[in-house]
């Protein structure tokens, strides 16, 4: 408490664009991971990539050390638009005294999270489509072969108008309402309890990174599910109408990884998500409440 919502804001799309800086590499290796194998049963498809190490240098190997850098722009934007607006409506949910109650600060994170989501869907489904891109050779996944983030958001806006810029945010709100409610949450509780005890000193940038440490835990197990789903609701092919070739919605999408690939399909990519969530909670939430202090 005690920083006004509107610099909230701006404090909050500030760390998460910073954390995102640091963390897209790992981004790149998450998505490939997750559209690897699609709708196929494990064992029957080529596996470019294997893991998060292996992966990275098979993007590196096809696409060059900047291929992990790819959609970064995109990224910059969603974080810019997501954060700013979660951190913001957590900060009025602060303000009115709701995350005082039982419950409270899992509510409001969710609320908050499903706002972000909505408004920053155009911009991760921009970065999920560059970020999938590679060299045919080692190719996974839908390649809709943007050319620029400009030129992308151009693409789906001829093609599809207004409403095609938010094609898969069903799949993005449930997956950014778990994050952030889990995330919001478990790092202010983590954060007090260690301070509490009198591991660290309460405000201590010690205190800040183990309360955002044992959230990236939490955020990887119950987010990750959810992040496959949207990742393949954002990059499956369309039809000239905007309806998905592939999946018809939320639902029909666990349904068919389920039985196609399995439930652990459900958890692709698990470790490049933990190795990505993990730093970028910390990072996030470090940033966010050292730029508080400041």
């Amino acid at each position: 408490g005690g920083v006004p919502p509107t610099t909230d804001l701006v404090l909050g799309a500030t760390a998460g664009c910073l954390a995102c800086f640091l963390t897209n590499p790992l981004e790149v290796v998450k998505t490939r991971l997750q559209l690897q194998g699609e709708l196929q049963a494990p064992g029957t498809y080529p596996r470019p990539y294997r893991g998060v190490l292996r992966a990275a240098v098979a993007v590196c190997r096809a696409d060059g050390l900047r291929g992990l850098q790819k959609g970064l722009a995109a990224g910059l934007l969603y974080q810019g638009l997501m954060n700013g607006v979660r951190f913001y409506c957590y900060s009025h949910a602060e303000d009115a005294g709701w995350t005082g109650y039982p419950g409270g600060t899992v509510a409001a994170g969710a609320v908050a999270g499903a706002v972000g989501a909505i408004v920053g869907s155009p911009a991760y489904l921009v970065k999920t489509h560059l970020q999938a891109q590679t060299l045919s050779a080692v190719a996974v996944g839908h390649q809709h072969n943007h050319e620029s983030i400009s030129s992308a958001f151009k693409s789906i806006y001829q093609q599809h108008g207004v409403v095609g810029l938010w094609r898969g945010v069903t799949g993005a709100v449930p997956r950014v309402t778990v994050g952030s409610a889990v995330q919001l949450a478990t790092f202010a509780s983590a954060k007090d309890w260690v301070c509490e005890r009198q591991w660290f000193r309460k405000g201590s940038w010690a205190a800040v990174l183990a309360g955002g440490m044992v959230s990236g835990v939490a955020v990887a197990v119950t987010m990750t599910p959810f992040d496959v789903i949207s990742t393949r609701l954002y990059n499956q092919p369309v039809d000239a109408d905007g309806t998905g070739k592939l999946y018809r919605g939320f639902l029909d999408c666990i349904l068919q990884i389920s039985s196609r690939e399995g439930l652990l399909g459900l958890y692709k990519g698990i470790g490049a998500v933990y190795l990505r969530l993990g730093p970028h909670t910390v990072l996030s939430l470090f940033f966010w409440d050292k730029l508080r202090n400041m």
